[in-house]
């Protein structure tokens, strides 16, 4: 999702209420992904906001899908780094987080009340391409993830 907002895109948060699921792996990477969405989600006017951490990037939908069984949100942001490095963990790791998300985020869109996933997991290079685009001041995925949010909840609810 482009920093630019579409016209004609609902991207009012007020009265919604989301969940925050981020790993720890990538620390610094992972906190400033929260704080692009955290900001996004607040200046929009989001109702509530609950973050949930869990270890990395495998662990985000087995704690997103517990988040979604218990109820109370309307949006499920996943929020994760993963940086290359020399063996195929990497891509294992990067494949099953978004097939599992995917299907979470399906599974949420034919619920009787339906539930937006949005997808927040960086898969970088090296640590000065992760750093660029978690910062809330650059490419901001953290923001990006919370508007795709925004808008997909709206568009799921306004389905009848």
């Amino acid at each position: 999702m482009s920093r630019g907002t579409p016209s004609g895109v609902d991207l009012d948060a007020n009265g919604l209420r989301f969940a925050i699921v981020a790993s720890r792996w990538n620390e610094k990477i992972v906190e400033q992904l929260i704080a692009g969405a955290q900001k996004v989600l607040q200046e929009r006017g989001a109702a509530n906001v609950r973050v949930y951490r869990c270890a990395g990037a495998f662990e985000l939908a087995p704690l997103a899908a517990r988040v979604a069984r218990k109820g109370g949100v309307d949006g499920i942001l996943a929020l994760s780094c993963l940086i290359r490095g020399g063996t195929d963990h990497f891509r294992l790791l990067a494949d099953e987080a978004t097939r599992a998300l995917g299907l979470l985020a399906l599974e949420g869109a034919t619920n009787p009340r339906p539930l937006a996933v949005s997808f927040g997991v960086l898969a970088c290079e090296n640590l000065g391409q992760a750093q660029e685009r978690a910062d809330p001041q650059g490419a901001d995925k953290g923001g990006e993830a919370a508007l795709a949010c925004i808008e997909q909840a709206r568009a799921l609810a306004a389905v009848d």
